[in-house]
């Protein structure tokens, strides 16, 4: 009995990720950082910890795809089907993965989300844009690249400056100190409602309600 309803529910569970993928995916939302156990901790991989909080909310689990070489899933978010996913590559070649994924879901670089670390945002805050510079991140400035053309959105999560001399390329690559660990569950669910607010309602809408929180 209990093998027969396990089967059952196998099958309802490809039949509504099968749906999903039939369905048109009009948007791809990628989340930087580094590949390997020794970096999922570390403030540069802030992004693909949003993912990964975007994959729980669509009760869906990152797969990996060889043709894109990143790890993606397909999940209901905002009310219809998105692509999300993160590199297997290390952060300063992000683009290649990120323009193969989108190519092959067919969706315009304008529709691409790109979440990352911000080092010129404190701690704790989320902002959003579409285009504009890299302002020194390797990853963006790799994604801009491959696309071809600046004008993704970019939820910008908030990591700080590094303290006293420590060079910025060091900072990125620690992880969140113990006081910013306790705080990071809810920038990651903030980061998360951002990510969702620009696909439900667009960039200038998530701003105004993200830019003016607090």
């Amino acid at each position: 009995m209990l093998a027969r309803l396990a089967r059952l529910w196998a099958g309802r569970a490809s039949s509504s990720q099968r749906d999903l993928e039939e369905d048109s995916v009009t948007s791809l939302v990628i989340g930087l950082g580094n590949p390997g156990p020794e970096y999922a901790e570390t403030r540069h991989n802030i992004g693909q910890m949003v993912i990964d909080e975007l994959a729980r909310r669509g009760s869906s689990s990152l797969s990996v795809s060889k043709k894109t070489h990143t790890r993606t899933a397909t999940v209901r978010l905002a009310g219809g089907p998105v692509v999300i996913g993160v590199p297997m590559s290390y952060m300063n070649v992000s683009g290649g993965p990120t323009s193969s994924l989108a190519k092959y879901h067919s969706v315009a670089p304008t529709d691409v989300i790109v979440v990352h670390d911000e080092l010129d945002i404190p701690f704790g805050t989320v902002k959003i844009k579409r285009g504009g510079g890299s302002a020194g991140h390797n990853g963006l400035k790799d994604v801009t690249k491959a696309l071809g053309t600046p004008d993704y959105v970019r939820v910008r999560v908030g990591i700080g400056r590094p303290p006293g001399r420590m060079e910025a390329a060091t900072f990125v690559l620690k992880p969140f100190s113990a006081a910013e660990r306790k705080e990071l569950p809810f920038l990651v669910d903030d980061a998360a409602d951002a990510v969702e607010a620009v696909l439900e309602s667009g960039v200038e809408s998530a701003q105004m309600r993200f830019h003016t929180k607090g």
